[in-house]
């Protein structure tokens, strides 16, 4: 379920995010062009989520 909701937000956020930028830019809005920007959001919040680590740093 973790990683359906963050693909769905993903997903809604960067089609929001593409639309203001292309209203902005005076260019045609492209759904498309959206949809895979959200993929690749998504899989590289995955990817850096999976790096860092979650033990704490111990202190010497």
């Amino acid at each position: 379920m973790r990683f359906f909701w963050s693909l769905f937000w993903g997903f809604l956020l960067v089609q929001m995010l593409t639309y203001v930028i292309t209203s902005m830019l005076g260019t045609a809005y492209d759904f498309k062009i959206g949809s895979i920007l959200a993929l690749v959001v998504v899989v590289l919040v995955y990817a850096i989520s999976a790096v860092i680590p979650n033990d704490p740093v111990e202190k010497h």
